[in-house]
């Protein structure tokens, strides 16, 4: 595999996941969760996609075809798959929908799906805002020196790890929360991606786990909403945290993340089918 972070293959391991971090971020937004699935058995890989994951080695930070950064993800999947008989793909944010992508692609050969914090629509308290003006930002000239810029709360309610998060940025272009600022063309291709994904739902199959915050401040709950409406061929299990804002996966919540993907993974490596959310 290129470029790409993969926990030493071991014949007794479950299986792997495909971590997928935001857009124009880092692994770091997954540490927590890598933790967890090495205690748990599972093998996991969190691959560097050319032009979606941020580059350290690059002052300027270069956007790449929506397509491209698909390929990569199932490239790295079909090597997964070569060396384990159960592969999921889990993803954060942008990585949700690139996970939902690559596995309409993949068709069956996906095991399972964790979507955490789908962002199909963004559509939170803090993103209303000044939601009317990104079209304008993507797609007119008038956006071509814009950039999205990560401000308080920086997607975490817990005010320990927050203020970690500005110590971060005051120091460096990135932090665990994901990148200081996102230029145009990144979000440019982020909105072709979501909108291709949206249009493809109904060709998933696989076993699927959505985990959103209630107080998600970027994407509401009609982000669950939409899955369930477009997710018309795969069972759907849907988990609302309580205590977290976008960044579930470093947030209050995070332990429970950790664990009800474990939890997830094992039932789709079992032959379990997952519970519905009636059922728990």
């Amino acid at each position: 595999m290129i470029d790409s972070s993969l926990s030493a293959p071991h014949p007794g391991l479950s299986g792997a996941v495909l971590l997928l971090p935001g857009l124009c971020s880092t692994a770091d937004e997954l540490l927590h969760l890598q933790s967890a699935l090495r205690r748990a058995g599972w093998a996991f890989s969190t691959p560097h996609i050319e032009g979606y994951s941020f580059d350290a080695s690059r002052q300027r930070q270069v956007a790449g075809r929506f397509s491209d950064w698909v390929e990569r993800v199932c490239d790295e999947f079909l090597a997964l798959r070569r060396q384990y008989g159960t592969v999921l793909l889990a993803g954060i944010s942008a990585g949700a929908s690139l996970a939902l992508a690559a596995v309409a692609r993949l068709g069956l050969s996906a095991d399972g799906l964790v979507l955490m914090s789908t962002t199909l629509r963004m559509d939170g308290w803090s993103a209303r805002r000044g939601g009317w003006l990104l079209p304008l930002a993507l797609y007119t000239p008038l956006g071509r020196l814009w950039r999205y810029r990560e401000r308080t709360p920086y997607g975490v309610k817990n005010e320990r790890v927050r203020a970690w998060i500005e110590q971060e940025l005051k120091q460096r272009r990135i932090s665990r929360a994901g990148c200081a600022a996102i230029g145009v063309g990144h979000l440019r291709e982020y909105d072709r991606l979501r909108h291709a994904v949206r249009r493809s739902l109904s060709q998933i199959r696989c076993p699927v786990l959505a985990l959103h915050a209630r107080h998600d401040e970027v994407a509401s709950l009609s982000n669950v909403d939409l899955l369930a409406r477009g997710l018309t061929q795969a069972p759907l299990h849907t988990v609302v945290l309580e205590n977290s804002y976008h960044m579930i996966s470093i947030d209050n919540d995070r332990r429970q993340v950790a664990q009800e993907t474990i939890d997830f993974a094992r039932a789709v490596a079992e032959g379990h089918r997952p519970p519905s959310p009636v059922e728990r």
